[in-house]
């Protein structure tokens, strides 16, 4: 499920945990690797006094498609995840510096 709420903001993603809670994160970026494609996402903090104490966590999902629908997976693979990972800090690095 994706929302927005702006025209001009963030890009917002509602995902639904193993549980059925809901959690918001803001799209950061997407990226090819092997044979699968990757998303970089960050939490959306709503608190300000949060926000000032976030590390900045980046979550990092594996697309597949299920049933024709697109889905983001966890990355089970430590190396996996760790490789994909490093591409994303590398990437987003630059874009944000």
């Amino acid at each position: 499920v994706c929302s927005s709420d702006q025209d001009f903001g963030p890009d917002l993603i509602t995902l639904l945990d193993e549980e059925g809670k809901e959690h918001d994160f803001e799209y950061l970026d997407t990226l090819e690797h092997g044979d699968y494609e990757y998303v970089a996402l960050t939490p959306v903090i709503e608190d300000p006094n949060d926000a000032l104490a976030d590390d900045g966590e980046l979550v990092v999902l594996r697309i597949e498609e299920e049933d024709g629908e697109e889905i983001l997976v966890a990355i089970e693979d430590d190396e996996e995840f760790d490789t994909v990972s490093a591409l994303f800090v590398e990437r987003l690095s630059d874009a944000y510096e």
